[in-house]
């Protein structure tokens, strides 16, 4: 049984909000490392992943890069605090192809109310490993106030 750590706190967080990640679901991604500031994740490559002309859409690996990028984030922050994408930046170097994706999530500046975070996203295909993006992300803390400030305004 895992003991009852602030480490552990996160992970429960993360696998709780993985349950309400009906996108994630559906396109098929599983987060599978949680650790502090840094989540990593998998997806097999189908055809519902494609562009026209065969390769892993842009909007898959974008999409994977800002799940990686905030659940990383996310482990970063008070439990009574939320994180939410302020801006996202993907650089692709090469074209997504291969048997699944790879994602690697990491905040590199953590603070109050916004987090810099970045995402790695290789293409595998059985031994071989590709990095094809590379994304930088702003995750913006919303706290209970920003929360109920909202509400009363």
């Amino acid at each position: 049984m895992l003991e009852n750590t602030v480490e552990n706190d996160f992970k429960l967080r993360v696998e709780k909000f993985l349950e309400r990640q009906e996108f994630m679901k559906h396109i098929g991604f599983d987060l599978s490392v949680i650790e502090e500031g840094r989540t990593e994740g998998w997806l097999d490559i189908k055809q519902i992943h494609k562009q026209q002309k065969g390769l892993v859409h842009g909007g898959v690996t974008a999409t994977i890069a800002d799940i990686v990028a905030g659940f990383a984030a996310y482990t970063t922050v008070p439990m009574d605090c939320h994180v939410v994408t302020a801006e996202i930046k993907v650089s692709y170097f090469k074209a997504g192809t291969g048997e699944k994706l790879h994602a690697i999530g990491t905040v590199i500046k953590k603070g109050r109310k916004l987090n810099f975070c970045e995402a790695e996203i290789y293409a595998v295909e059985g031994d071989k490993k590709s990095l094809i993006a590379k994304a930088t992300t702003t995750m913006a803390v919303i706290t209970p106030q920003d929360i109920n400030h909202k509400m009363n305004a």
